[in-house]
């Protein structure tokens, strides 16, 4: 009954049949797609879990949105596009899983149809039981507009006669967004927090392939973090000591939230996590039917 009035009140979409409740159940295996604004975006905020899915056998896709050809101090357009997917194909060798990188210049991203009918391919395509993105509230336009194109994709994914060259997805998708400090219009919550220690050092490996933003002189971590080092190598380090450092504090952060999770003697011990809120587009799983689908639980 509570469902049915949901659905209801918030449309057809949640009449489907939900991921979790599909033949096979958290048994079989699982396709997740994760859509980031630029060729580092998804790296930063999902490369942990997706390497621990990858180890069990699921299949999982980046896709960046923009091509990345603004993102740096002293190069740009065609030959830093070319460099920045060359990165994160290397970065995708490291984690196991694949990756795609839109032709949209960087900066210029909009909501449009044209935009929101490539999203809809892209998940109807993987035919994704899960997809991550950016919430639809953050200081750059490209990361905004990410998340407003999953979220309006979410909704189409499986109507058969939208984008009809591609099969609807068969099930309705899980969809979720990354963790972030906006407080305005409203805070990120923690659906699930999820500890990545046992795959943090493919997650190293990963960032360690994305020189361009996390080790030249001319990045923009190399540009705009305080102290940064002027030796090559230990510029790098220094940066990925900052980027791990960013990981322990999603930890520290929401360390309630890992202790209700996984209880209190693995929740305080995880250094290193990722976290992620639900999405009210799309399937509507509770807590434990999540960590069913999610590695580590």
């Amino acid at each position: 009954m509570k469902r049915l009035l949901f659905c209801l009140l918030f449309g057809f979409s949640c009449l489907l049949t939900p991921v979790f409740a599909q033949s096979g159940g958290a048994g079989r295996t699982l396709r997740i797609i994760a859509f980031g604004a630029h060729p580092d975006d998804c790296e930063l905020k999902a490369s942990g879990v997706a390497a621990l899915w990858a180890a069990q056998g699921h299949k999982v896709k980046f896709v960046s949105m923009t091509n990345g050809d603004i993102g740096h101090f002293s190069q740009a357009g065609g030959p830093l596009a070319q460099r920045r997917r060359a990165e994160v194909q290397a970065c995708a060798r490291a984690l196991g899983i694949e990756t795609e990188v839109l032709d949209i210049h960087d900066g210029e991203l909009m909501p449009s149809l044209e935009n929101r009918k490539t999203v809809a391919r892209l998940i109807r395509e993987w035919q994704a039981d899960i997809v991550l993105c950016h919430r639809p509230n953050d200081y750059h336009p490209d990361h905004r507009y990410t998340g407003v194109l999953v979220e309006d994709a979410a909704v189409v994914v499986a109507a058969p006669f939208f984008t009809p060259n591609t099969p609807p997805t068969k099930g309705n998708p899980i969809f979720l967004y990354y963790s972030d400090n906006f407080r305005k219009p409203n805070p990120f919550e923690p659906t699930l927090v999820v500890g990545i220690d046992e795959a943090v050092e493919k997650k190293w490996a990963c960032l360690r392939a994305i020189p361009s933003q996390f080790a030249d002189k001319d990045s923009w971590q190399g540009r705009y973090l305080p102290n940064v080092p002027e030796g090559d190598s230990q510029r790098q380090a220094y940066i990925l000591d900052v980027l791990k450092k960013r990981n322990e504090d999603v930890a520290y952060q929401y360390r309630e939230r890992l202790v209700q999770l996984y209880g209190a003697d693995k929740g305080r011990k995880i250094k290193y996590a990722e976290a992620f809120e639900l999405c009210q587009y799309g399937s509507q799983p509770s807590v434990e039917e999540l960590k069913k689908l999610f590695p580590t639980f």
